[in-house]
């Protein structure tokens, strides 16, 4: 058995070891016991009694806590197990605070003793308030984008569409009394980077990893940045395919929207602005990367997002009202839409890296050529020298075909509400132009299918 989370072994007892007790307190408890070796083998002790009764003196003048200390003896050697409970409130040694993470004790310190901290106390750090920003200062555009979002979401009252800045900022509790939190900032002021640097996002185009292209900064509200990232990777970043539904025109991207969209919003809902460094999401010809400095929840591994887990937000506040307005799920199942997603486009699943607080989910893009679509074969001019609103009709008919082939013209002019005329008409020139052909027989059974030279073509 090696030392984990909730275990520690010391073959002798020594005053420095209060830092490791007081890690556990600070963290979710554990044991640590004196007269063990590195293997978890029984060495013994030979002051046992004098430990039973300094050990507890010394953690209550020291911590300020009280533990469990007992005498156990195997192989007729003995050893002490302490028991440290998880406390609510913070406990520090010598005015340190130390933490147990993995089967090591950290000093915390800076930004991560504030959130420490923050935590213990029932706050999270984008709940602070910030002094000197005022509503005057925010964005409209912001405010504007989270009622149009949050009126298509349903996710709050149909009167968010009346509601002044200041009200929509006290019901999603953005403010503190006279003050703005930092999630308030963040979501909608027009400059966040100026109050919490790195608060932007960077997006680059790589053909190799030290050979950057092209770049784009995403500054604004986190609003804002939501909608011009997804806009730039659509645009600029990402390739997509034509083609055609009926009239409709259709672009397919070579990875999911919903999933570059989705990793987008987990980077942006969980990220650590108290860190300096912004959202760096990297795009290759075969995939795209996104980084960003946070952490996952405690006692979580990478494994969790791979399967159903809890929605254990690092940002509440900014994660609740990305929620109301639509752009994020309440349950923790953003990374299983993704996966699914993924599998329903054909290309792996996302992969994820979490190394040195830091998060990094890897989209891999399809490099395979989608399937031609039948609408394509019009469109390119299979049929030539025709109007385009006779085109149109064309598509039309052949849809109908592609979706519900061995029917005769009747049933299509059901379809379509086209004339027996028309139909026998656009027939002749889908048949002229090798796409539909009829089968069977002409006076009983036939109908009309798609030739197969049309369908080698949509393989």
């Amino acid at each position: 058995m090696l030392e984990h989370q909730n275990i520690e072994w010391k073959e002798n007892w020594r005053d420095e070891y209060l830092k490791w007790i007081c890690g556990f307190a600070n963290a979710q408890g554990g044991e640590i016991h004196i007269g063990k070796n590195d293997k978890g083998e029984v060495v013994g002790i030979t002051n046992a009694k004098k430990l039973l009764d300094d050990l507890p003196n010394k953690i209550v003048t020291h911590l300020g806590i009280i533990c469990d200390i007992n005498l156990k003896s195997e192989n007729n050697k003995n050893y002490i197990k302490i028991i440290v409970e998880s406390f609510p409130n913070p406990i520090n040694y010598k005015g340190q605070y130390h933490y147990r993470s993995g089967s090591t004790k950290q000093e915390l310190k800076g930004a991560s003793l504030d959130n420490f901290l923050l935590k213990k106390n029932g706050k999270s750090w984008d709940s602070v308030p910030v002094p000197k920003v005022t509503i005057n200062d925010l964005d409209n555009i912001a405010f504007e984008i989270f009622r149009k979002k949050g009126h298509i979401s349903g996710r709050v009252n149909e009167d968010v569409l009346k509601d002044s800045n200041s009200a929509i900022l006290e019901n999603l509790k953005l403010s503190d009394g006279e003050y703005l939190t930092r999630a308030g900032i963040l979501l909608f002021h027009p400059e966040p980077d100026k109050y919490f640097t790195g608060a932007f996002i960077k997006i680059g185009f790589f053909t190799t990893d030290d050979d950057l292209r092209f770049q784009d900064e995403v500054q604004g509200s986190l609003f804002v940045q939501v909608e011009k990232t997804i806009e730039l990777l659509k645009t600029k970043y990402l390739k997509a395919e034509i083609r055609y539904q009926g009239i409709s025109r259709i672009e397919e991207f070579p990875i999911p929207p919903q999933v570059f969209r989705e990793a987008i919003l987990n980077a942006i809902a969980h990220k650590d602005y108290s860190s300096t460094t912004p959202i760096q999401i990297s795009v290759y010809d075969n995939k795209i990367i996104i980084w960003n400095q946070g952490q996952l929840p405690e006692n979580w591994t990478i494994e969790n997002l791979s399967i159903k887990h809890p929605s254990v937000p690092y940002n509440p506040k900014i994660s609740n009202a990305l929620f109301r307005c639509g752009y994020i799920e309440a349950w923790g199942r953003g990374t299983i839409n993704m996966i699914s997603e993924c599998k329903r486009y054909d290309i792996p699943k996302p992969t994820y890296k979490n190394e040195f607080s830091r998060i990094l989910v890897e989209l891999n893009i399809n490099k395979i050529k989608p399937k031609k679509i039948l609408y394509e074969g019009v469109n390119e001019g299979a049929i030539e020298g025709i109007t385009i609103a006779l085109k149109i009709k064309l598509i039309k008919l052949l849809t109908s075909i592609a979706e519900n082939e061995g029917y005769r013209i009747p049933k299509y002019k059901q379809i379509t509400n086209f004339s027996v005329s028309s139909i026998e008409r656009y027939l002749k020139y889908l048949k002229d132009s090798d796409l539909v052909e009829f089968k069977g027989d002409a006076s009983k059974t036939g109908g009309y299918f798609l030739t197969e030279n049309l369908k080698k073509q949509l393989l």
